[in-house]
């Protein structure tokens, strides 16, 4: 079961460093499990006086489809789970049966990724870095070998001792199926899954409530205390970041990009994402066109992912 973002997590100042339990396997590890153990261990040493403590941490290398990490101030990788580098590992070198968390560990997401996911995933930073979380947030990830599948994020700060912001964690986990349930248990998992498999169409409250057996203002209420954002600023802003993918790596005119991702017209499309991104969609796509080829592809909308942000 994956640990709930509703919360923050404290870590500790002076924590262990190479000989800390918690980076090797119990019992007698074998041999790979030891070097990630020690490169592990180094690069945390290496932070000095705010370490990044995650006791728990190895317990993600054993849970199937999710990506963990951990962050600094700074937006280095401090921590990654073993399916982060083996998707880092296939997306860049091929599988390779020597995983080095040397080509992760104190890089940055600018080092990693795009420009304009790595100008998304900084936007995330600053928001989690003021001590608010993102949670369940669903949005499209990028895959091994170029494919890209729903996920759900949650994103945490993590505080030291003092109770100040020294870095940022979080999670990705995939979801497999159009109707899936997004957080198996979770009260608004149906409302997300909605969004997720209709975010082209008109979505309504009322439409909303009633997949959770809720007065539209009882929902209302509920989801904003939960998401910190209404239902419908939530959606729009997943209709957002659809469109910012679309908008990099297809050559779709921009009123096919602003109704392919649920905007009424370009107007409409060109104000709202102005005003999340401080550019106008063709702005965005002129900006970043260097970093990916547009593919002139009407069906990408669906299936590229969408960037990051506060959400």
């Amino acid at each position: 079961m994956i640990p709930s973002a509703s919360r923050s997590v404290a870590v500790s100042l002076a924590g262990p460093t190479r000989s800390a339990g918690w980076l090797y396997w119990p019992g007698e590890p074998p041999r790979n499990n030891l070097a990630w153990g020690v490169v592990v261990a180094d690069e945390i040493a290496s932070i000095g006086p705010h370490p990044q403590m995650l006791q728990l941490a190895e317990l993600f290398d054993h849970v199937e489809d999710v990506v963990a990490w951990v962050k600094d101030r700074d937006g280095r990788y401090r921590w990654v789970n073993r399916a982060f580098l083996i998707n880092y590992s296939l997306d860049h070198h091929g599988e390779r049966a020597n995983l080095d968390l040397r080509d992760v560990l104190g890089k940055t997401d600018y080092d990693l990724s795009p420009a304009f996911l790595a100008d998304q995933f900084r936007l995330d930073d600053e928001f989690v870095l003021t001590g608010k979380r993102i949670v369940n947030r669903v949005e499209m990830v990028g895959q091994p070998a170029g494919a890209t599948a729903w996920n759900v994020t949650n994103k945490i700060p993590l505080f030291d001792a003092r109770g100040v912001v020294v870095g940022t964690a979080g999670i990705t986990r995939k979801l497999d199926a159009p109707g899936q349930e997004v957080t198996p248990g979770f009260e608004f998992g149906p409302v997300l899954a909605y969004m997720r498999d209709h975010y082209r169409a008109p979505v309504t409250n009322r439409r909303l409530a009633r997949l959770v057996h809720m007065s539209v203002r009882t929902f209302e209420r509920k989801f904003r205390d939960r998401f910190h954002l209404t239902p419908q600023k939530y959606l729009k802003r997943l209709r957002i970041r659809m469109a910012s993918r679309a908008l990099v790596y297809t050559g779709q005119p921009l009123v096919e990009v602003a109704v392919g991702c649920g905007f009424s017209d370009q107007s409409h499309f060109t104000r709202e994402f102005r005003r999340y991104f401080g550019r106008t969609p063709r702005e965005y796509r002129d900006h970043y066109a260097r970093d990916a080829a547009p593919v002139p592809n009407p069906a990408a909308v669906e299936q590229e992912p969408a960037g990051a942000g506060p959400l």
